[in-house]
Parts: C-alpha cells; sequence; structure tokens
C-alpha cells in the first residue's frame, strides 16, 4: 500500500483499493485493514479534499528502508549495520 502511495502520490480510497488490489489479490476490507493500521502506526495520513478524503505516505520509501535495515539489524546483529551488510556480502 505505501509502494502505491510513493509510485501515484495521495490517492482517494476508491483509487488506492484500485491500485493496490492490481497488484495484490486482497478484497477491499483487507486493504481498509491495511490502511487503518498503517494510519495507526502514522505512516499514512489522510486529508479532505474536493469533499473526498486522500490518503498520502508520512514517510519516503527511503527513511522506510533504512528503518526496516536497522530494525534487521537491531534484532540479528545488536544494531550493527554493517555486520549486517557483511553477512549479506560474504559469499558463503
Amino acid at each position: 500500500m505505501l509502494g502505491a502511495l510513493w509510485r501515484r502520490g495521495p490517492m482517494s480510497f476508491a483509487s488506492l483499493i484500485e491500485e493496490v488490489t492490481s497488484v495484490q489479490s486482497w478484497g477491499g476490507a483487507t486493504v481498509k485493514t491495511l490502511l487503518g493500521r498503517l494510519m495507526r502506526k502514522g505512516l499514512i495520513a489522510s486529508e479532505r479534499a474536493d469533499g473526498r478524503q486522500f490518503y498520502r505516505p508520512t514517510i519516503t520509501r527511503d527513511d522506510y528502508v533504512a528503518s526496516e535495515i536497522q530494525a534487521l539489524a537491531d534484532r540479528l546483529f545488536d544494531g550493527d549495520v554493517e555486520a549486517l551488510a557483511r553477512k549479506l556480502t560474504a559469499r558463503d
């Protein structure tokens, strides 16, 4: 869902459902549930314009990727991102 918003920018709920379901085999209810979760986490915000609700990401893709990399390093390498990078590039 974040990917759709990063690609296309702010979207109405109907457009967001159409975009997400075109690449995922999810129903509208699943998209709505995920949207609610991402909004509670503060990753997506909504704004009203022209009588409709539009949704937009509150985090850039680069910032999201960096946070996921750090979270993985925290879990597996006591927060050492360089150790994670060494492991990912090691040819065992």
